[in-house]
């Protein structure tokens, strides 16, 4: 585990020292899981948007045919 120094200012540190004594946890281990769970979303959201670039454009109509209905255009069972 790193040690690492970090300046807060004073209604910060103590909002973050309240909900670290909320969760029965000190504030080093407080910050450290606020961090570890920002770096996982982060994670996962450029996972799901390289995901979804990967796809490429979708075409919504064909020559000759109707635009898809409201249902069809917001249905989320082909993505994925």
């Amino acid at each position: 585990m790193k040690n690492v120094t970090v300046s807060l200012d004073e209604k910060t540190a103590a909002w973050a020292r309240k909900h670290a004594a909320a969760q029965e946890t000190s504030l080093s281990r407080f910050i450290g899981d606020l961090l570890e769970r920002s770096m996982h979303q982060s994670r996962e959201y450029e996972q799901a948007m390289s995901n979804y670039l990967a796809k490429g454009p979708v075409k919504l109509k064909k020559r000759g045919t109707k635009y898809p209905s409201r249902e069809e255009t917001h249905d989320r069972s082909r993505i994925g």
